[in-house]
């Protein structure tokens, strides 16, 4: 492992800031000061983890919006 990517996994940045620096970029509206903070202070290990949480949330949100409107008959009528 490099000496920089040791560093960065060093980071003392929380993982409640790294899940809101996730749901930003999900968003995709960030400022550039707001990025540049979290560039510096957050840990890019949990950024890895946060990102699969929320993409595994995203979809299983996805599946389960399908399956209700399936479910409930909406879809039918609407055709």
């Amino acid at each position: 492992m490099s000496k920089d990517l040791r560093q960065a996994a060093q980071r003392k940045g929380s993982f409640l800031q790294t899940l809101k620096a996730v749901a930003w970029s999900f968003f995709g509206v960030r400022k550039a000061s707001g990025y540049e903070e979290d560039v510096a202070k957050i840990n890019p290990v949990h950024v890895i983890i946060a990102g699969i949480l929320a993409g595994l949330v995203f979809v299983l949100g996805l599946v389960w919006l399908v399956q209700w409107i399936v479910g409930s008959g909406a879809a039918a009528s609407a055709v």
